[in-house]
């Protein structure tokens, strides 16, 4: 797979993308101002991720798939070790809780539990490597150092530096988006800073669900967000599209944008030739689930995965299915999100 690199890892912070590296590339790419500065003043953290980039992470996951596969008792075909790793802190009661969890093929497999200092086997095939690594007390004080001192006080030092960026509040462009005559109506936003927004589409006032698909909230390179909501207009008449609109607000409720559902507000690429499929290169990145924190509570995320070669059709169908199953999986592009 000539566009995908063997080993991709992605710094997150807050739910904001700050930094990129992978295989194919040696350099590190830090993806916000305040984040680049961190990384000119404090040389140690250069250091260190370019040698968790570039050296350490994709020997020992180049390894770890190969003793994996081994246990599954798999050869070839597609295969996918996630590890995320990071911390939150609550600047309320200055508490650090650190993360640390495995996943393969999309899966749950192994997580490290910060009160006991062991690992929980989330699959049987992981049990006697729960063991193994149990037993290696120089990894689990390296573990526990990591994710409750070093995390923790870079963690303050992001929190310091990218205030504004965590709390700018910046409305996104919002367009309607068809593919062809009979695909539904798609509503795209991007370029909002804040990951805490909503959208629906709503007829005569109200939300509706039927016939709508909703995308997630996904990250863009420049720090900024997208999401894109679908209306199956199979069923409505073209008399009664002036009922519907897409509504995007953000969950405080204020900055609340309207679109109603128009003919001539649709951009296609069936009359127009203005939407392109293969807009920008697919890159397979690493996140959390957004679920729901105290605004407080700030979280960092040193996020990696590691793939096999496989083909683009086989990698999508993965995510796809596993999508819901191990949430550290997200899938962004350049331009707006197709899921047809």
């Amino acid at each position: 797979l000539p566009n995908v690199p063997e080993f991709i890892a992605v710094m997150v912070f807050d739910g904001i993308q700050t930094g990129y590296c992978d295989s194919s590339n040696k350099t590190l790419k830090p993806q916000l101002d305040w984040a680049k500065k961190i990384l000119q003043t404090n040389p140690e953290q250069l250091e260190w991720y370019t040698q968790k980039c570039f050296e350490d992470q994709p020997n020992v996951f180049r390894g770890q798939i190969f003793r994996w596969k081994q246990r599954f008792n798999q050869s070839g075909g597609v295969h996918i070790i996630q590890r995320i790793s990071g911390c939150e802190w609550d600047e309320n009661t200055d508490s650090v809780t650190g993360v640390l969890k495995y996943g393969y093929n999309g899966e749950g497999f192994l997580e490290f539990d910060m009160k006991t200092l062991t690992w929980i086997a989330l699959k049987p095939e992981a049990d006697m490597i729960k063991l193994k690594w149990d037993a290696d007390r120089i990894r689990t004080i390296k573990n526990k150092d990591f994710l409750t001192k070093i995390c923790a006080e870079w963690l303050k030092m992001y929190v310091d530096n990218g205030k504004r960026s965590l709390h700018r509040t910046v409305l996104p462009s919002v367009s309607l988006l068809q593919k062809t005559p009979s695909s539904p109506v798609s509503c795209y936003a991007a370029g909002f800073y804040l990951d805490k927004a909503v959208m629906f589409w709503r007829k005569d006032g109200d939300e509706i669900h039927d016939g709508v698909e909703k995308g997630d909230i996904l990250p863009n390179d420049d720090g900024t967000f997208q999401i894109i909501v679908d209306l199956n207009i199979s069923s409505v008449k073209p008399e009664d599209w002036w009922r519907y609109e897409c509504v995007f607000q953000f969950l405080s409720g204020e900055n609340i944008i309207v679109t109603k559902l128009k003919q001539i507000m649709i951009r296609t690429n069936w009359r127009e030739n203005i939407l392109r499929t293969g807009r920008g290169e697919i890159a397979i990145t690493m996140g959390i689930t957004n679920g729901g924190h105290h605004r407080r509570k700030k979280k960092s995320y040193f996020n990696i995965f590691s793939l096999v070669k496989c083909n683009p059709l086989l990698l999508l169908t993965f995510l796809r299915k596993y999508f819901s199953e191990f949430p550290f999986i997200l899938c962004k592009m350049q331009g707006p999100i197709r899921r047809d």
